[in-house]
C-alpha cells in the first residue's frame, strides 16, 4: 500500500467562468490496482462528481482511454504503481473537445470512422450453407488490424488530428485498411472513396505517434503507407 497523489483535470460546462483546473486527491493504492481503480476510488469515496468513462475493465471496449503522465493509454490496463511517480496527472484525450472532466466528444472519431465504411462489401450474397471461405493464409493477412478497439488513443496523439479536425484519423484508417485487405471483401473502391483527400491519406506524415500510443500495439501507419501505395498504383495504372 502507497499513498499517490492523482491531479485530475476537472471542467465543468455549467461552470465555464472557472474552465479547465487541475485538482489533487490522494489515494492509498494497494499493489495491483490500475489508474481505473484508483479513479473509481476517488469517485466513490472522495468526490462523486468527477465523470470520467469506463466500461468493461479488461481492456476490449476502449472506453477508458485518456492521457495519464503525458501519454495516452488505457486507465484499466495501467497499473498506478508501476508509473514510479508518486504523483500521477490525469487528463482527457488531447486534441478532442472536453464535455466534461475527462470525458471527450467522439464525434471526429465517429465520423472518421464512418467515412471508411467500416464493413465487409461483398458483391455475391453469403453461402446458405457454409461461411465465407477464407484461408489461412489469407485470415493471416488481418493480424495486426483487426484487434483495434477504436478507443481514440491513436489518433489523440496525432499532431494532424490536432490541426484538422476533418482528418479520418489513423483509427478509420485502419480500419479501412483492414476490410481493404480481407480477400472476401471486393468494395476496396468504396472504401477508397474519402481517402483520397486532403482530410484522409495525405494528412498523414508518417511521425508514428499513433504507432506509440496504440495500446493494442498496432501499426497503423504501416497500414496507411499501405493505402497510399495502393492509391498510387490505381491511379498510375
Amino acid at each position: 500500500m502507497k499513498k499517490l497523489t492523482f491531479k485530475i483535470n476537472r471542467y465543468n460546462p455549467d461552470d465555464e467562468r472557472r474552465g479547465h483546473f487541475m485538482q489533487e486527491y490522494e489515494v492509498e493504492v494497494p499493489s495491483g490496482h490500475t489508474v481505473l481503480d484508483c479513479l473509481n476510488d476517488i469517485k466513490w469515496n472522495q468526490d462523486g462528481t468527477l465523470t470520467f468513462r469506463r466500461s468493461c475493465r479488461s481492456g476490449i471496449c476502449g472506453s477508458c482511454a485518456m492521457t495519464v503522465n503525458g501519454v495516452n493509454m488505457l486507465a484499466c490496463e495501467t497499473q498506478a504503481l508501476a508509473l514510479g511517480t508518486d504523483t500521477i496527472t490525469v487528463e482527457p484525450l488531447r486534441g478532442c473537445e472536453v464535455l466534461k472532466d475527462l470525458v471527450v466528444s467522439l464525434e471526429p472519431l465517429v465520423n472518421g470512422l464512418y467515412a471508411v465504411k467500416p464493413y465487409l462489401i461483398a458483391d455475391a450474397p453469403p453461402p446458405t450453407d457454409q461461411e465465407r471461405f477464407q484461408s489461412v493464409e489469407e485470415r493471416d493477412k488481418l493480424d495486426g488490424l483487426y484487434e483495434c478497439i477504436l478507443c481514440g488513443a491513436c489518433t489523440s496523439s496525432c499532431p494532424s488530428f490536432w490541426a484538422d479536425k476533418e482528418y479520418i484519423g489513423p483509427h478509420g484508417l485502419l480500419k479501412a485498411y483492414r476490410f481493404i485487405a480481407d480477400s472476401r471483401d471486393t468494395g476496396e473502391q468504396e472504401h477508397m472513396e474519402a481517402l483520397d483527400d486532403k482530410h484522409g491519406l495525405w494528412r498523414c506524415h508518417s511521425i508514428f505517434n499513433c504507432v506509440e500510443a496504440c495500446p493494442k500495439d498496432l501499426n497503423p501507419t504501416r497500414a496507411i503507407v499501405e493505402l497510399k501505395k495502393k492509391l498510387v498504383k490505381g491511379k498510375v495504372g
